[in-house]
């Protein structure tokens, strides 16, 4: 079995909307609450909460007069914030994430249908009070509809991730196409090397051609009184802002992964610390807008779908600093210095381009010794091994924490 997740736009009555911000602050309050009683019961016992144990304060709350407006939010939607808390809690445990955060009513806003939902024409018919939504349906919702993800953006435009379920697996991953490695930066984004020639892709550095108008709109939303419905409607419009460049960044990110995907049948990156490198003040922003951690994820599971593979090779492998050429690795490469000389062979090497060659060679080195045997097809030679241990990627779904998928 194989799942696949449809992100599309909700277009909800005014009546409907009164009832998605009902189901919202309910579902906010519950996971307040949850959070709050699995720390008070962990400080009195050593012991946390489970799902069936969140549950079961349910019936309680709804009873009792203070709490009683949890019975208009539909039941499962509740429950699914118990699933989700669970997991958060054991997402930390096993080290796939941070500690488990109190919610706000200012920032993003999501609840989750785990059954019962269908698609009727051109709309999304949702259990409860909520009732048929018109959406903006994209691409066929023809799988089995398993969850689906109601969220609000602070924009205010309202979506839902659809989460189906197809019979079978996604073909088996196939390395005897071409290999591509990919050096990421800052000043081009993407430097290739597909074994024949380098290419660049300029870094379009998305941030700074909306920063002046964000600038403006920022001023004028500080302006306002705090709590006053101008402020929340400048406040609006700078998520607007900020929403628009996230847009484009994912578009070009989506076409440069669907054209290195459609032409090469694996693809070797390096395995960036991106959480590491935002400490560097002066690179902070930069590397930010960049958005590398959502480029490779791309990639992941575009590969996936079509067979393809994605090599990771590890942060420490010296690929700036060693020859393409003989295999020399220099000591120190500030990183001003975009161009040097091999001191071994003479060799004059571009950096990045350098770097992406020793990527990819790489990739080869670890798809011949994890016993494929499809690398030496391309007529590469193997290198030695230089730098730390790699990995390889089989499947973008395994290296995710088994949370909710908003998409």
């Amino acid at each position: 079995m194989r799942r696949q997740a449809v992100k599309v736009r909700l277009y909800p009555t005014d009546e409907q909307i009164q009832v998605l911000a009902q189901h919202f602050g309910c579902a906010r309050w519950w996971w307040n609450y949850g959070l709050n009683k699995c720390i008070k019961t962990y400080k009195a016992t050593g012991k946390g909460l489970s799902q069936s144990g969140l549950n079961s304060l349910l019936p309680k709350l709804k009873k009792e007069k203070e709490t009683e407006w949890l019975g208009e939010c539909y039941s499962q939607v509740l429950q699914s914030v118990s699933l989700n808390l669970s997991r958060a809690y054991q997402n930390f445990f096993e080290g796939r994430a941070k500690y488990p955060r109190f919610k706000s009513k200012h920032h993003r806003q999501s609840i989750q249908y785990p059954q019962k939902v269908k698609q009727v024409d051109n709309a999304l018919k949702f259990p409860g009070r909520l009732g048929t939504v018109n959406a903006k349906i994209h691409r066929p919702v023809d799988g089995v509809i398993k969850t689906v993800t109601v969220s609000k953006c602070p924009s205010g435009k309202y979506y839902a991730s659809v989460v189906m379920e197809y019979e079978g697996d996604y073909p088996a991953s196939k390395t005897d196409g071409k290999v591509i490695g990919i050096d990421l930066g800052v000043k081009d984004f993407a430097v290739t090397y597909d074994g024949e020639k380098v290419s660049k892709y300029q870094n379009p550095k998305h941030l700074s051609k909306y920063e002046k108008n964000l600038a403006v709109k920022q001023r004028i939303a500080a302006r306002k009184n705090k709590g006053s419905n101008r402020r929340r409607k400048a406040n609006k419009i700078v998520a607007r802002v900020y929403e628009q460049v996230s847009n484009v960044r994912q578009d070009y990110l989506h076409k440069l992964s669907r054209k290195i995907v459609d032409n090469n049948q694996v693809v070797v990156v390096e395995n960036l610390n991106v959480k590491g490198m935002v400490h560097n003040r002066k690179l902070a922003k930069a590397i930010s807008d960049t958005g590398w951690g959502t480029f490779v994820n791309f990639l992941s599971y575009k590969l996936e779908r079509s067979s393809g593979k994605l090599i990771e090779i590890d942060r420490w492998f010296p690929s700036s600093k060693l020859c393409s050429n003989c295999h020399y690795q220099v000591n120190e490469l500030p990183l001003d210095v975009r161009t040097w000389t091999c001191p071994s062979c003479g060799t004059h090497h571009d950096r990045d381009g350098n770097a992406a060659m020793n990527i990819r060679a790489e990739g080869i080195r670890i798809l011949s010794s994890s016993g494929t045997g499809e690398a030496n097809a391309n007529g590469e030679d193997i290198r030695p091994i230089r730098g730390r241990k790699s990995k390889m990627r089989q499947s973008s779904v395994k290296l995710e924490a088994p949370t909710k998928l908003t998409l």
